[in-house]
């Protein structure tokens, strides 16, 4: 009888030690995520969340699945989620911002990027972000004020083609078919990051 007990519990004791942790569901999802399977990421994000509902992680990249999905309410609520259990959290604000722009929420996506940067002012993410905001207000002076500042700090194919755009709206036909053109050389990288909505 004592034997059994103590077989059962090693029984138990080795089941326990498969199942998946929520940082290891996080993980699953996060690898379904970069192979494009968001269905399937978002199915193991929601597992890590049921298991640790404090986990800011699990939100950001929950959220950055659902606006990839085009789910910009639900992207948007995940990065509520962030910033109340860390509202310090420069880039959680920057994608947060992104899901309000997403709607069509430009004035609140403003102030929400420009409390980002104020945390991490260094985060040139954002002001891409900043860029694409001030572009949809029609603001094109301070669009191309904000690519120009990263692209001098991360020259990038992306932000090259957005400053080009701005450059037209503006009807500066030179710069704006300057930059087009770095953009397609190929002499600098494609994407400003392999963009995650949080670093």
């Amino acid at each position: 009888m004592k034997q059994l007990g103590i077989i059962g519990l090693l029984l138990f004791l080795g089941a326990c030690q498969t199942l998946p942790t929520s940082a290891e569901w996080l993980a699953r999802g996060d690898g379904y995520f970069k192979d494009g399977k968001l269905q399937q990421a978002l199915k193991a994000y929601n597992r890590a969340q049921r298991l640790n509902p404090d986990n800011p992680a699990v939100y950001s990249s929950r959220g950055a699945a659902y606006f990839f999905m085009g789910d910009f309410p639900a992207a948007q609520a995940d990065f509520v989620q962030v910033l109340q259990l860390n509202p310090y959290r420069a880039d959680g604000y920057n994608a947060f911002a992104s899901a309000l722009a997403a709607q069509g929420y430009f004035t609140e996506a403003l102030e929400a990027v420009n409390l980002g940067i104020r945390l991490a002012p260094g985060k040139m993410q954002a002001y891409f972000t900043r860029g694409g905001i001030y572009f949809m207000l029609g603001q094109y002076k301070e669009a191309v004020a904000d690519y120009t500042r990263v692209l001098r700090a991360q020259p990038s194919a992306d932000v090259y083609r957005a400053r080009g755009a701005a450059y037209a709206k503006m009807e500066k036909k030179a710069q704006a078919e300057e930059d087009f053109k770095v953009a397609a050389s190929g002499a600098v990288p494609e994407k400003l990051s392999d963009y995650t909505m949080i670093d």
